[in-house]
C-alpha cells in the first residue's frame, strides 16, 4: 500500500513525539494490530495501529483508503497499549 501524510503534520509530530512518518513503512512491514477507531465520528473510517520500530511499540492513527494509508498521527504506545499490542501476539 502506498502511505501518505500532510507536510505540516508530520513536521508537528516529529516535534511533539519524536517519530517521523517516513517510518511507518518499516512499522507497518512488520507484525502489527489494527483496530476500528470508533471513539468519535471522524467521517470516514479511522484506524488505529500498533507495531514495533526499532524495539518500541508504535501507535499510529491512520485512514485507509484504496491503496492508500493516510497517516494521522505517530507516537510512542502507553503502557496499557503495550499490554494490548504483546496480549495480541501472546496465542
Amino acid at each position: 500500500m502506498k502511505m501518505e501524510w500532510d507536510k505540516a503534520k508530520r513536521k508537528s509530530n516529529i516535534k511533539k513525539y519524536g517519530f517521523d512518518f517516513v517510518d511507518t513503512v518499516k512499522v507497518f512491514d512488520g507484525a502489527t494490530f489494527t483496530i476500528n477507531d470508533d471513539r468519535f465520528d471522524y467521517g470516514k473510517n479511522r484506524y488505529i495501529t500498533l507495531g514495533m520500530l526499532e524495539g518500541i511499540v508504535i501507535v499510529i492513527a491512520h485512514l485507509e483508503e484504496d491503496e492508500l494509508i493516510r497517516i494521522i498521527s505517530m507516537r510512542k504506545a502507553t503502557k496499557n497499549e503495550q499490554k494490548i499490542y504483546f496480549k495480541g501476539f501472546s496465542y
